[in-house]
């Protein structure tokens, strides 16, 4: 058995050989190429299936050439298998939407080769071993999303996004190498796995610099505040592309965080940074999601806020709710992409009489009281069965239990019927549940490989409050949002929100994408 790598490490070549065979065929309706990309993307998703397996009856493998900083390696473990097999799932689903949808398009063969590349690329990146391959991958994955971003070149747009794009994720690719570099130089080795043993004595001054960088790198490549815009105009490009973004693209950077969390947690001051720039993106982003009218970019914006929210789970220490995130997420996502025009036809063919249920603000205190209390309920009784949960945990589950407060105001209002009361007050148990329920999965697959959320001290406690404070006002806002959102007054302000505080705007006029959408 040993003589047998891992089944996962095949499914990169398995796309590119189809990647290949599409470039030999790029015009309209290439003949066996569609098929072709759907059953490579099939036995990538059962390859990774099969190192799963492996994992699960052999334990951790490895493969590597080389030495020192020039180290090429992959590695299966529980952080990769996870990953590799929600990659080739997402990419399997893409792949096979995009047969009907660029049936027919001038460049239907080059596509599906940009499709299939760009997949193999991210495969690799998920099973990386060591820096330097972590570090090709994402400049590869950079190079393919571009390419992809101006499948329709002559759309001034996607020019626009395409160079806002390389922009950002090649100046996080620079980053990239020189943490690397002074990982290599603060610890000895390139080693993913050796890395995190290396550093639990404490970090070098190189070691603290490269961490900086690492989160640096990370808050660029999942589009946070402010350079988010591309992320928001990745529409020009063709629907699948927006649904592979969520295939270990966009939450890319989460995943560098997850897989060197045994460095970063070693970094206070890089934790705090992550707890306030993803909770910063989150809120931003969940309130300019508000004010979009169009499916698409409403989706985008939700993308940002939830990257955000990434971003704080790994600031706070909970690398395993993380993860979990990263997946749910994943999945959830590009089946709303894929399904977004469906889903506006079935909206638009309902007739809509209007919110049945405003509520007023007695509604939404008592709406806020209620979940907290069933949240209690619920933690107090999981941790009589599972065991405590760190303070950590306990603020991250009040936060989501601020948004399903929103659902039970409705059901508390005073126009609300008896059903809807009673399906919101089941909502808030529901999620309550979910919630713990999902936390001990996520320990018990991904918590013996990761490292525990660190005790509390002073700085922790200030950043736990604030993220409660800022979430809960947000939460607040939205429950009441009929109230005011349509009041003279916060006309203006939604203007202003709809155009994401024109941070955007900002940015094009810095790279020239105003002048390059108008040659």
């Amino acid at each position: 058995m040993d003589a047998l790598p891992p089944l996962g490490f095949l499914a990169p070549a398995a796309l590119l050989v189809a990647a290949l065979a599409a470039t030999l065929r790029p015009g309209r309706r290439p003949a066996g190429i569609p098929g072709l990309a759907e059953a490579s993307a099939l036995i990538a998703l059962l390859l990774a299936g099969g190192s799963a397996l492996q994992l699960a009856l052999l334990g951790p493998l490895s493969l590597s050439a080389g030495s020192g900083a020039g180290l090429l390696a992959l590695r299966l473990d529980a952080l990769g298998a996870t990953m590799a097999l929600l990659v080739a799932f997402v990419g399997w689903i893409v792949v096979r939407y995009a047969r009907t949808y660029l049936d027919g398009e001038a460049r239907e063969g080059a596509f599906h080769a940009l499709l299939l590349a760009l997949l193999s690329a991210v495969l690799v990146l998920v099973q990386a071993g060591s820096l330097a391959v972590l570090v090709l991958a994402f400049v590869a994955i950079g190079v393919g999303l571009r390419r992809l971003l101006l499948f329709y070149p002559d759309r001034a747009e996607a020019r626009r996004a395409a160079a806002k794009f390389r922009l950002v994720w090649g100046a996080g690719d620079i980053l990239l190498v020189v943490a690397a570099a002074l990982l290599f130089a603060g610890f000895g080795t390139a080693d993913l796995g050796a890395l995190p043993g290396a550093a639990a004595g404490g970090l070098p001054v190189a070691a603290q610099l490269a961490v900086a960088l690492l989160v640096a790198a990370a808050a660029l490549k999942t589009a946070s505040f402010p350079l988010h815009g591309w992320l928001t105009e990745v529409m020009e490009a063709p629907t699948p592309v927006s649904a592979l973004l969520h295939a270990g693209i966009i939450n890319a950077g989460g995943f560098l965080l997850i897989r060197m969390a045994g460095v970063v947690q070693e970094s206070p001051g890089a934790m705090a940074a992550l707890v306030l720039l993803g909770g910063l993106t989150a809120i931003f982003g969940a309130v300019v999601m508000l004010t979009q009218s169009a499916v698409k970019t409403a989706l985008a914006w939700s993308t940002v806020a939830q990257m955000g929210f990434m971003l704080l789970q790994c600031g706070l220490g909970l690398w395993p709710l993380a993860l979990l995130h990263i997946v749910a997420h994943s999945m959830y996502k590009a089946h709303a992409f894929l399904g977004s025009g469906g889903a506006v036809r079935a909206v638009a063919a309902v007739r809509r009489p209007g919110p049945v249920a405003v509520p007023g603000i007695g509604a939404v205190a008592r709406a806020f009281a209620l979940a907290l209390a069933v949240y209690a309920a619920v933690g107090l009784l999981f941790g009589l069965v599972a065991g405590p949960k760190s303070a950590q945990a306990l603020a991250l589950g009040a936060i989501l239990i601020f948004g399903v407060a929103y659902l039970v105001a409705q059901g508390l209002a005073d126009a609300a019927p008896r059903a809807l009361t009673a399906r919101t007050a089941a909502a808030s148990l529901g999620a309550a549940v979910a919630y713990f329920g999902f936390h001990a999965l996520a320990g018990a697959l991904w918590g013996p490989h990761l490292p525990e959320a660190p005790a509390p001290g002073p700085l922790e406690w200030a950043l736990i409050v604030l993220a409660l404070l800022s979430f809960g006002l947000v939460a607040i806002a939205q429950a009441l949002f009929p109230l005011w959102a349509h009041h003279p007054a916060a006309a203006g302000l939604r203007v202003h929100l709809a155009n994401g505080l024109y941070l955007n705007a900002v940015l094009d006029r810095l790279i020239g994408g105003f002048r390059q959408a108008t040659r």
